[in-house]
């Protein structure tokens, strides 16, 4: 939908819903326009990833990993 700047403003909670509910929405003034997104969209459409810290914040619990060392004699070899 095409919002004019005067509607959006005074309509703004609409508009959100709208953006989030129906998809983008346009706000035109005079010649300059702008659109309103969900953020689920913008990540979409950007291809945003998560980050390295968030992935190991919220990744899978590593509690019972076994991150020992291995004890074991290193071999030796004929160089």
């Amino acid at each position: 939908m095409e919002w004019k700047l005067a509607a959006a403003k005074n309509r703004l909670s609409e508009l959100v819903n709208r953006a989030l509910t129906e998809g983008p929405q346009f706000i035109r003034r005079r010649n300059d326009s702008v659109v309103v997104i969900s953020e689920r969209e913008y990540l979409r459409w950007t291809g945003a990833q998560p980050t390295l810290k968030s992935r190991l914040l919220n990744g899978p619990s590593l509690e019972g990993l076994d991150l020992a060392r291995d004890a074991s004699q290193i071999r030796e070899i004929d160089l």
